[in-house]
């Protein structure tokens, strides 16, 4: 697949998100995302070696049940 056609797909249809795309679609900062997902308890984090990718779902379900962050 080339870059372009990755580009083209949605954030909101994407399985998982860079840090970036993440803050777009949640409106939370990259640095709080990063800190939230540093947690070994964080179940919406997934690393490709240092790489993080945060599961868009799971990231979804985290703040729907969270009363602050």
């Amino acid at each position: 697949m080339s870059r372009k056609a990755y580009e083209m797909v949605p954030v909101w249809e994407k399985s998982n998100l860079s840090v970036d795309e993440a803050a777009a679609y949640t409106g939370i900062g990259t640095a709080k995302l990063r800190e939230i997902s540093d947690s070994e308890s964080c179940d919406f984090v997934l690393w490709i070696g240092t790489k993080r990718l945060l599961k868009r779902k799971k990231l979804k379900e985290y703040l729907d049940n969270a009363f602050s962050i």
